[in-house]
């Protein structure tokens, strides 16, 4: 079965952790960005702490202040658990990626983007909902047929207007097309839905598409760059690594030169979140990408890397949100605290 593959992204547990971090959270940091301190999830009024940008230059990107990190962080104070806290704090600090849900997509985004653009920065977004998804797996789902999809996709470039976003779309889709995991009566559809989706995009004036490429311990170079072509790489800002993995962002970086090389030289980003220590290589091969222990928060995201062919460090993957229900952890996609501890405590 599937769960053989090893060298896999693993991003496919995300959309469950997103009920509780899509839009009631994006329009709640709107609210809470305009001097407002209710919102509409349900939850404490009292637990989102006051979450600071960071400085533009180094990282453009949005906190949301509204985010799992940051209440968790306000529930250890509230605890007066200072130690907790401050780990926390780490994470709740940083820019993490707002993976778009299948649900009123053009009011969603254009809470996250609006927010963004109050603080005077930009939005990274994810959009995972290509139809067959996940080749009915953790997360499969996705959109019911192309023409559902592209409806989808017009709402997501709707909300994001002319304001700044960076767009990391379909972590895995492509891939899944390449190991053959993904069957192939839906292979010409997905290639016409990935390059469709990166022409409509690109319609926002100030929209970045990275269109995802998997990760360096999943496929080669050599198997990619084609595939990648033909999804519409050329018309793309640059394509993703890295995604919910662990690869470190030296591997990475090669594996993506590599893959940069045969594209006329795109740039990418690496998504940093969980790579601090690297693949995790005890127990079962099969499930190395599933909660593994020891792991750490990579580095932070920036788009002052020192290479001019990384655009960014980014932090796609949410740390603390956890990989399914294995090693101890909730079902895919929900915050586990003791895990995000974990991270943020790791010596790297």
């Amino acid at each position: 079965m599937y769960g053989s593959y090893t060298g896999r992204s693993r991003t496919r547990r995300r959309m469950a952790g997103l009920r509780t971090t899509g839009t009631a959270a994006a329009l709640g940091a709107a609210l809470l960005l305009a001097g407002c301190s209710g919102h509409g999830d349900g939850g404490d009024k009292k637990s989102a702490p006051t979450v600071e940008q960071q400085p533009k230059d180094k990282d453009p990107y949005w906190v949301n202040p509204d985010g799992n990190a940051a209440r968790q962080v306000a529930a250890y104070t509230e605890d007066g658990d200072d130690e907790k806290a401050a780990l926390i704090r780490k994470i709740a600090q940083q820019p993490v990626g707002e993976w778009v849900t299948p649900d009123n997509p053009e009011s969603q985004v254009r809470g996250i983007t609006e927010a963004a653009a109050a603080a005077d920065r930009d939005a990274l977004l994810v959009l995972y909902n290509v139809p067959h998804r996940d080749c009915g797996q953790f997360s499969k789902g996705g959109a019911a047929d192309g023409n559902a999809y592209r409806a989808w996709l017009d709402g997501v470039a709707q909300g994001i207007g002319d304001r700044s976003a960076t767009v990391i779309l379909e972590p895995d889709a492509l891939l899944h097309l390449v190991d053959g995991c993904t069957p192939q009566e839906f292979h010409e559809e997905r290639y016409d839905l990935l390059k469709g989706a990166i022409e409509r995009l690109k319609q926002q004036p100030a929209t970045k598409v990275y269109l995802d490429a998997g990760n360096a311990g999943w496929q080669s170079p050599d198997a990619l760059y084609q595939p990648l072509q033909r999804a519409g790489i050329a018309e793309a800002d640059g394509f993703s690594l890295n995604v919910s993995n662990f690869q470190t962002t030296a591997v990475s970086t090669e594996f993506g030169k590599k893959l940069s090389e045969k594209i006329g030289n795109k740039p990418f980003v690496i998504d940093t979140s969980r790579n601090g220590n690297g693949p995790y290589t005890g127990g079962d091969p099969a499930e190395s990408w599933c909660n593994p222990p020891g792991r750490a928060l990579g580095e932070a995201p920036t788009t002052q890397t020192g290479d001019g062919l990384v655009d960014a460090y980014l932090w796609i993957k949410r740390p603390g949100e956890s990989d399914g229900d294995c090693k101890g952890g909730p079902k895919a996609g929900d915050w586990w605290p003791e895990y995000a501890l974990g991270l943020a405590g790791t010596t790297k």
